[in-house]
């Protein structure tokens, strides 16, 4: 398939997945600001299969954020199937598979980057999946599991054989989790390796970095994952960038004000007042980092109990 075919649109802008931050309510932000296509955070092919009801709020979506991907986890190829073809109506215009997530206890379940040390069940993985779907079968990993492991050209190929559609390359092993420099080399290499659309990920903070990316390695889209926390005007930037026009000016501390009560009541809206004004609190020290008075109003924003307090804190 092509780039287009399955995220809609020729050089895709993606905002990555994300646990415990790309929900609805930001999503819809970063949607407004210019980025093409949403994956949902992870969401447990077991906690599917069981009806685990904390499961219900992350596949919560919207029509003004399509198009939007499902993605998955687990390391049962039959129930990886079975679940991603109960999903399959559900208004997805993908599926993908996590196999890069570094968390201890995913990768303890031998499930997310773990996959990359068995390559042959993450094959299978894929397999069932793309069988049990009409739908794109995509997938996200890492450079490796560690240095020793580095194999995300031998990964994708096999990825593809197996019948994905796309695979998204974060250019850091297991190991690294966020540290150091992504390795865009790896990146590099994996487009080279397969013919299917590959998709970079990996120190993507600015609109100009998504053009370094793309010409260094000739990637035919781009994710976004860390610089988008606090920051959703970042796929704004990056579309300016990529069209070859000049990058907005950085927002000013009323915009940012505004956009953080918006983000609250979208929050509200979505998960209730209690629930929607505690997930603020991260979200607060994201979108303030290098702001004058920042660390007094994180402060105070971790007291605050309703969309009211919280507005009359951030406005005032």
């Amino acid at each position: 398939m092509t780039v287009k075919e399955i995220y809609g649109t020729d050089f895709p802008v993606i905002l990555a997945p994300m646990a415990g931050i790309t929900d609805l309510p930001f999503r819809l932000l970063c949607k407004e600001q210019g980025a093409d296509v949403m994956v949902t955070e992870m969401v447990s092919a077991k906690a599917l299969y069981y009806g685990n009801k904390n499961t219900e709020p992350l596949l919560q979506t919207r029509e003004e954020e399509k198009p939007i991907g499902l993605q998955i986890f687990g390391s049962e190829p039959e129930l990886m199937g079975q679940m991603a073809h109960r999903m399959e109506d559900k208004g997805f215009a993908f599926i993908d598979i996590n196999m890069g997530c570094p968390v201890p206890k995913i990768v303890n379940n031998k499930e997310g980057s773990a996959l990359m040390l068995t390559p042959e069940l993450a094959g299978r993985i894929v397999k069932e999946v793309s069988c049990a779907v009409h739908l794109p079968v995509t997938v996200k990993f890492r450079k490796g599991f560690d240095d020793d492991h580095v194999n995300a050209p031998e990964f994708a190929r096999i990825m593809e054989e197996s019948g994905a559609a796309a695979v998204a390359v974060h250019g850091r092993t297991r190991m690294q989790y966020y540290s150091g420099e992504a390795d865009w080399d790896i990146i590099r290499e994996v487009k080279k390796a397969v013919s299917i659309p590959v998709i970079g990920n990996g120190d993507i903070f600015c609109g100009t970095d998504a053009v370094r990316m793309k010409e260094y390695t000739g990637c035919d889209g781009v994710m976004v994952a860390r610089g988008a926390k606090g920051n959703p005007w970042i796929f704004r930037d990056i579309k300016a960038a990529l069209a070859g026009e000049e990058i907005p000016k950085a927002p000013s501390r009323e915009e940012i004000l505004t956009m953080m009560l918006r983000h609250a009541a979208l929050s509200v809206e979505v998960k209730g007042e209690k629930m929607g004004i505690r997930e603020m609190r991260k979200h607060t020290a994201w979108y303030t980092t290098g702001m004058r008075g920042s660390a007094s109003l994180r402060n105070a924003v971790n007291k605050v109990e309703t969309l009211q307090e919280f507005s009359d804190l951030i406005m005032r």
